[in-house]
């Protein structure tokens, strides 16, 4: 038991310090796990092959397959039809149509999906874009308990009742396992609270800013960028000459030289080319394509002996708006990029990507930008090729949240993949097949079909939430085994005393939704769950209630941006500030403990 609080304890400081990735953690606790023979060491690494993990891998797979088929552009449109432009049926819509997904998509993916898809309704119909993301992530979370397979802890939550019924008292019952829309009442109870909360209180918690950044749409406008990070000025080609000290300089040199322009483009020969890299050499004859105020690059080409040229002649189809362009990208909690310097990602050399600025909050980084070490809800402002920027999103390092133009959609298979889709769904209703067979059904279906090739479904799946997931199961298991959890339960009941059935759930609700504010929703289902059967066995309340309040209550993570990876990503679009969170999340906070509490009670009395 000392070896079991250990762990939870060491798990707990080191997901919210995070002096160590999250997924390093999980594996390091399930290798003490299994060190130190907490559970039998044939079952240490069963959470890989976990009903809960594999579902979790199909569902991300055809969450992947519905975006690539096109059903999130046919979303905006239809959006778009229901809203007819007013501002307020505009934020009903669009959080009725994100709860709707929110029941079968996760909701870190579906974050990533519905933040361009926002970002082209707030363009066509000029409504603040700050006024439709923060209700939209948030609509992600109260609407991700509809179904039993959107939402990570409901899908661990069978996994830690198989562990807890191994370990039940003599004589207690067992305890039932959910089926896939077992939820579904308690679900569409909260969905509807969010929906009804954010039509109603909107414009009063979300008041229009005279913060200009505020008044536009991400990648709209040039006068977006040159207000919102300094980023303005024209386009032009440099070209240099035999006499200009350019010759031979490197870019990365150039560019620190003083008052040098965004370099863009380069074409040497007939080698042309976005986002040159720093150490490429410009020679005699080489063609900068470069973007800064007109009286900037004149002052520069005098300078450095280089002609100007206003049009766009021999970069020009480079440029060409429906090609290329300025963007924005937000660093999601799982990116391979955090914690490391822009320059040492070398993006232009791997990717053909420049990065312009980066937006951190109510911090902007114009210069020197190579030297910012990244965090998680960075907001990148970037110059590149759609196709380079799309290639580049395909590794879940960044996610767009510019509405760009997508060359690979597949809306050819479109009715693959809502059939298959569907037919797992109808598979994890009406037959007895584990949740995981049921889901892996429509990926595979997905994929024999050409929905998606099998490297995109690689790729669509987040293997540090997989890894994360299936090393922390183990951990839940050992609070069963050794007892942890029926002891950690008497303690709160010697302290409760004769406290009622509510003072117990809302107690366990409340310190699960605390704890989900600073570590992983799993995390927190993992550890509080086994404790709650406790309770519940103890008292002669319901387990399957009570488990059933803690794993709801992990996704009541709106106090903070950083408390939920959906939250995290839509801040710096939609320049959140610490204060907007809370202003909007302590009530919705409350009216959601409540409603969860007297609907699950409703439903298991």
């Amino acid at each position: 038991m000392i070896l079991v609080l250990g762990l939870v304890g060491f798990t707990m400081l080191m997901l919210v310090l995070e002096w160590i990735r999250a997924d390093m953690v999980a594996l390091l606790v399930v290798v003490v796990i299994g060190l130190t023979g907490l559970i039998p060491s044939d079952r240490v690494f069963n959470g890989f092959a976990g009903n809960a993990v594999i579902a979790i891998i199909a569902i991300m797979i055809m969450g992947a397959g519905l975006d690539r088929a096109g059903v999130l552009s046919l979303t905006a449109n239809f959006v778009m039809r229901m809203a007819r432009g007013k501002e307020s049926r505009l934020g009903v819509v669009i959080n009725s149509v994100t709860s709707l997904f929110s029941a079968v998509i996760p909701s870190q993916a579906l974050a990533a999906l519905m933040i361009p898809v926002t970002s082209r309704l707030s363009a066509r119909t000029g409504v603040p874009i700050s006024r439709l993301l923060l209700p939209m992530g948030f609509c992600i979370l109260t609407a991700t308990n509809t179904t039993l397979i959107a939402n990570s802890p409901l899908i661990v939550l069978n996994d830690l009742i198989a562990s807890a019924n191994a370990n039940l008292p003599p004589g207690a019952h067992t305890i039932p396992k959910f089926g896939l829309f077992s939820v579904t009442p308690v679900g569409l109870v909260l969905a509807l609270l969010g929906i009804t909360y954010f039509w109603l209180f909107t414009r009063k918690l979300l008041p229009e800013r005279e913060d200009e950044r505020l008044k536009v749409t991400p990648g709209r406008t040039e006068s977006y960028f040159a207000e919102t990070y300094g980023i303005g000025g024209e386009t032009a080609e440099l070209t240099v000459t035999a006499e200009s000290p350019l010759v031979g300089m490197s870019i990365g040199e150039v560019e620190q030289l003083h008052g040098a322009p965004l370099i863009l483009a380069i074409k040497s020969g007939n080698d042309a080319r976005m986002a040159p890299p720093v150490d490429y050499v410009i020679w005699v004859g080489s063609v900068l394509g470069v973007l800064a105020p007109r009286e900037e690059i004149s002052h520069f080409a005098n300078n450095q002996l280089c002609k100007v040229s206003p049009r766009m002649r021999q970069l020009g189809e480079l440029f060409n708006p429906t090609r290329a362009g300025i963007s924005e990208a937000v660093l999601p909690p799982s990116s391979r990029f955090l914690k490391q310097n822009v320059g040492d990602l070398r993006l232009r050399k791997r990717y053909g990507i420049s990065v312009l600025a980066i937006n951190r909050g109510d911090q902007v980084f114009r210069d020197d930008v190579c030297g910012v070490n990244l965090r998680a809800g960075d907001t990148l402002v970037l110059h590149s090729s759609w196709r380079d920027l799309a290639l580049a999103a395909e590794d879940k390092d960044l996610v767009v949240v510019t509405d760009i133009p997508k060359e690979e959609q597949r809306p050819g298979k479109i009715w693959q993949a809502v059939g298959f889709f569907l037919l797992a769904k109808c598979l994890a209703l009406f037959t007895h097949l584990d949740l995981s067979v049921a889901m892996m059904t429509g990926a595979i279906g997905m994929l024999l079909t050409g929905v998606l090739n099998m490297d995109e479904a690689y790729k669509a799946v987040n293997w540090k939430t997989i890894f994360v997931t299936a090393c922390l199961i183990p951990l839940g298991w050992s609070m069963d085994a050794t007892g942890t959890a029926a002891w950690l339960a008497q303690e709160v009941l010697d302290k409760l005393g004769g406290a009622s059935p509510w003072v117990l759930q809302t107690c366990l609700a409340v310190l699960t939704l605390l704890f989900s504010q600073v570590m992983s929703n799993v995390g927190a289902t993992v550890m509080m769950v086994p404790i709650a059967i406790s309770v519940a066995v103890a008292t002669g309340g319901n387990p399957s209630a009570y488990a059933l309040i803690v794993a709801v209550s992990s996704s009541n993570t709106f106090l903070l941006s950083s408390g939920h990876p959906a939250l995290m990503m839509v801040a710096g679009p939609g320049g959140y500030r610490g204060k907007d969170f809370l202003r909007v999340g302590i009530p919705l906070t409350l009216a959601m403990l409540v409603a969860t509490l007297v609907v699950i009670n409703l439903l298991f009395d």
